[in-house]
Order: C-alpha cells, then structure tokens, then sequence
C-alpha cells in the first residue's frame, strides 16, 4: 500500500480519439477526490492537443459527488483549434451521469511584456518542517481504521505546513495557509506531467482555509463540504518534484460557501501558478 504512485492514477485509459478512462482513489473522504477528477480532466485533454500546446488556464464546475470506488470516464470534445491556442471541453463520466465539467486552454510558447507583483512570502525552509502525515501516524489510535487504511493514498504527495494546525482541536485563526509541497517520485521532464500532478494537489487544503477563521475543521461532525468550482493558471514552467509553496488565503464566506484564492511559488519566489475556489461550506445541526 506504501508504495501507490501517483503517476499510475494520472496515466489514463484510451479508449479512442477523445475518450479516457482513469482509476480512482478513495482517500477517505466522502466523495471522491477533487483533485483526482481535475489532474485526470486535464491529463485527458493534454492527449488531444499538439505536442507545441501548453496548458496556461482551467476552470472547473463539479455538478455531482463522484464514487472513489469506481473509475472515472473522460469524453474531450474539441472546441477550438488556432494558429496560437486551442481549447477543450472536457466531461467526466459516473455510472452514465456528467460529474464534472473542465473547459482548459492551451497556447503555443511565445514572448511578452512579463511581471510579477507580490513578493513569496518569507516562510522557514521546507526541510525545517515536519511533513504534515506524520501528524496522522502519530495518532493512528485516534483514527478511524477505514481512515488508517487509506493513509498510503495521501504519502505521494509531501505536504509541509508552515502554520501547524491540529485539525482535531482546531483553533481561531486567520483565514491564510502557506503549504510547501512536492511530488515524493521523480516526474521527469515533461511539463504537462508536472502540470497535471499540481493539479491534483492544489485542491489539498484550499477550502478549508475558510474554516479557519471559525474555528473548525474539515474533522467537525457539523461540517459539510464540496466544492463547487476550481480555477487554475499556469504562468510559467516549474518542476513539481521540487519544491513549491502554495499560498492560500480566503477573504470571504458566506450563504453557505466558502471562497479561496492561491498563488503558487518556486524556491527562486517565482510565481508559477494562481488558483480560485468556491465551495460548499455548510453547518447542519445533528
């Protein structure tokens, strides 16, 4: 179990031109992983698109709760093919229902006016900090056994954060989280594999950063969560077998949805990547 990779959940299925099916992971959660569907959703259109194409943009509606113990299908459907960009729609598929939808856009390399306003913020180096499962190991009499057993399926990621939170005793605390993170195994040198991978972890953490300022958890037996939709931007090349610190900040939650945003930074402080969430954030009375 220790030894899941997750290149083997990226790599997906051709079933033929447009058409992928993928395997899922339950990670103990209540649905499927969201990240799973769009590191998967991108992966496929990845497939249709020339070798010279980059994906900069996507955006993401989740419309159904996905089943973590049934594959995913994804049906890609070419919307447009330019001289510079293209753009796909891409429909992932349970049991004949659409879950999900992503519309990404890819582009050719070129030259323009470039900038970067913000600084990374400064942040203790990753190899100071404690890998964040080792909290999990070290309470696994606390847990869960169905929660104990899919532990394996969170190592592939390594997640640090610089702001230690104990999700069982959660405490106020503003709505901001830094997260340095990496891939465990090598990825090679493939942008679209580095993409497709951070993909998958930018939905790690990211809603539940509107918790905080409540002072809850995703742990909370009141706490209903889901999310909604999830947009990302790719600015520049990066290795995500290397480290990255995703910034998180939610400035707002209300009506039942919480709202996020990220920004994505190299160990240089580039920025590599911005994400947007929105999402269920619902309390119920038991």
């Amino acid at each position: 179990m220790n030894s899941v990779q997750l290149s083997e959940l990226l790599t997906l299925e051709r079933l033929e031109k447009g058409l992928y099916r993928g395997l899922s992971w339950d990670l103990g959660f209540r649905a499927l992983f969201g990240g799973q569907v769009m590191g998967q959703a991108l992966a496929a259109a990845q497939q249709t698109v020339e070798a010279d194409r980059v994906a900069h943009s996507m955006h993401c509606y989740f419309l159904l709760p996905g089943d973590a113990n049934q594959s995913v299908v994804y049906d890609v459907e070419f919307i447009r093919d330019g001289r510079s960009f293209c753009t796909r729609r891409v429909k992932a598929i349970q049991n004949g229902r659409t879950i999900f939808y992503m519309t990404a856009s890819f582009q050719i390399k070129e030259q323009g006016l470039t900038h970067q306003h913000g600084d990374m913020p400064q942040v203790p180096e990753p190899e100071s900090l404690e890998p964040d499962i080792r909290f999990y190991e070290n309470v696994l009499d606390k847990l869960p056994a169905n929660m104990v057993e899919k532990l394996a399926y969170h190592r592939p990621i390594d997640m640090r954060t610089v702001q230690a939170i104990n999700p069982m005793k959660p405490k106020v605390a503003p709505p901001t989280r830094n997260v340095w993170m990496k891939s465990v195994e090598s990825l090679g040198d493939e942008l679209n594999t580095h993409q497709t991978t951070l993909t998958y972890a930018s939905d790690y953490y990211f809603l539940v950063t509107a918790l905080q300022p409540h002072g809850m958890s995703i742990m909370h037996p009141n706490i209903r969560m889901a999310t909604i939709d999830h947009a990302m931007w790719f600015h520049r090349p990066f290795r995500f077998d290397d480290w990255l610190l995703y910034c998180m900040e939610s400035p707002f939650s209300g009506g039942s949805r919480g709202f996020a945003r990220g920004q994505i930074f190299n160990r240089q402080g580039e920025l590599v990547a911005s994400t947007m969430q929105e999402g269920l954030m619902r309390k119920v009375e038991k």
